[in-house]
């Protein structure tokens, strides 16, 4: 049975995917509701959906709270590209809000839910394939990286994603960091091909050599303004199977006491390792509403140990406990959990700054986090400031496969994130709240010319205006979008 007919019947009965009505009646309400009846009866009911347990549990399932509160007027979960181009030829054609949702793991409010809107929901788009000619991996949006490492480990290779199990296929277009960024570059330097849906319901398939190098080069890091990706071909990684220990490493935790020792530690890194094998991510934390600091090193290195020249300094303070052994590159993946944890409202922060700057803004960095924390720590669950070291070897690796609009110059620089994340079931935050956040945007130390990441910075930083090739991913927005259709009609990064 089909939208048309529901609604015939919506005043005598309960349909299966529950009652159809606009759940408002202001005009974007009934608008929404029009379209989404159009595409419904275009591609059924399974397709495009306004309640039910399926649409329920997808409208709320994202992973930061505040982005589960929202309610999209319907929800369109794809089985293919033609169902992606027939929504957003119709959310086009009649101006409607919408949004994409792949692994649901962004912290930027609004940016992968909408309400009285359109969403389209990846869960029904899961498949990963390897070509063993083209030695290339297929990944459909749905997929997050723990399911396609899984589904891979057993021929020996992954694809360049995340750190974390529970993160999607959104974080390639915000450019990507995991344990291969030093010998291999940013995650989205490893596309081949990409099958993308731009604004006007065109599929369009890009390459680095086709008529939409362009396109190809943008998605890079232009994260979700550049249309919605269907179909990702990635060059495929020979990392070893579960039983090939090809790593060695785990985390380290350690005491508040340990906290200037880390940071010095820290910045001696950045300013020093040269070695693409070697990959840190530094988190100092505090927990809960009377704020508990304990701090972790996650470091690994692709061999049979870490050398002492690069990590000695960590394995030489005070700790409070150590995890280290040789490890399949799965098992690095997932020593420090999936992230999954539903519940909380996320938000995150960025800073990027070079590798000459000194330990003093090191310091700087983590006063400035400790005094946030505190004016904020009657809505925490917990608090992190994280440091990921971009090695130049990374920045070398990405010029290789045809650059990318991030461009930072050459040279160790180094990827600050600030995620906070909010006391269980809180959705809304007093005013203080953005106010300290505000400041510590403000204050925190920052390089000219070192791009931030865009994938962990916060909906009101302009981090387009920090990568290298800005003005070029604006004239790429400005061909592929010229009515600026997304800009106006979809939540993301601002400055394009």
């Amino acid at each position: 049975m089909r939208f048309d007919a529901y609604v015939l019947a919506a005043s005598i009965f309960n349909a299966t995917i529950g009652r159809i009505t606009p759940r408002s009646n202001d005009a974007t309400s009934r608008s929404a509701f029009k379209t989404c009846g159009r595409i419904q009866n275009a591609l059924g009911a399974d397709v495009v959906q306004l309640s039910g347990e399926e649409y329920s549990a997808s409208a709320t399932g994202a992973w930061n709270l505040f982005n589960s509160v929202s309610r999209p007027t319907c929800i369109v979960f794809p089985n293919n590209a033609k169902d992606v181009q027939v929504a957003m030829g119709a959310i086009f054609q009649d101006k409607i809000h919408y949004a994409v949702q792949s692994g649901g793991h962004s912290a930027m409010n609004g940016w992968n839910t909408v309400q009285d809107g359109i969403l389209f929901y990846f869960s029904h788009m899961k498949n990963v394939s390897y070509d063993a000619v083209k030695d290339t991996i297929t990944l459909q949006p749905g997929i997050h990286w723990g399911e396609a490492l899984t589904q891979l480990e057993p021929l020996g290779i992954a694809p360049m994603g995340g750190r974390f199990g529970d993160v999607g296929t959104g974080l390639l277009l915000g450019g990507g960091l995991n344990y291969l960024s030093g010998e291999h570059g940013f995650s989205s330097d490893a596309y081949v091909e990409l099958d993308v849906v731009l604004v006007t319901g065109k599929l369009v398939t890009a390459t680095a050599t086709n008529e939409y190098s362009d396109l190809f080069w943008a998605l890079k890091g232009g994260a979700n303004r550049f249309g919605i990706v269907t179909r990702y071909e990635v060059q495929a990684i020979h990392t070893g199977t579960n039983a090939e220990k090809n790593w060695f490493g785990g985390f380290i935790m350690y005491p508040n006491s340990s906290a200037d020792a880390l940071l010095h530690a820290t910045e001696k890194f950045v300013r020093t390792v040269s070695d693409p094998r070697a990959s840190l991510l530094m988190v100092f934390s505090y927990n809960g509403t009377e704020p508990t600091p304990i701090h972790l090193v996650s470091l690994f290195y692709h061999g049979s140990s870490l050398p002492e020249p690069i990590f000695g300094d960590f394995l030489s303070i005070p700790a409070a406990f150590t995890q280290l052994s040789p490890v399949s590159y799965v098992e690095a993946n997932s020593l420090l959990g999936p992230g999954a944890d539903r519940g909380f409202g996320q938000l995150f922060g960025a800073s990027a700054f070079n590798n000459s700057v000194g330990a003093e803004t090191y310091f700087t960095s983590f006063r400035e986090f400790s005094d946030y924390t505190f004016k904020i720590k009657d809505t925490l669950s917990s608090n992190v400031l994280a440091f990921t070291p971009i090695l130049d070897s990374q920045i070398l690796a990405g010029r290789s496969r045809g650059g990318n609009p991030m461009d930072p110059p050459r040279g160790n620089y180094v990827a600050i994130q600030i995620h906070t994340s909010f006391a269980n079931g809180l959705t809304s935050l007093p005013p203080s709240v953005a106010d300290a956040r505000r400041t510590l945007f403000e204050r925190m130390p920052k390089s000219p010319k070192r791009p931030f990441y865009i994938n962990e910075c916060d909906a009101s930083q302009n981090v387009f205006a920090t990568y290298g090739r800005y003005k070029d991913l604006k004239r790429t927005y400005a061909k592929y979008d010229p009515t600026r259709f997304n800009i106006r009609f979809t939540d993301g990064p601002i400055g394009l």
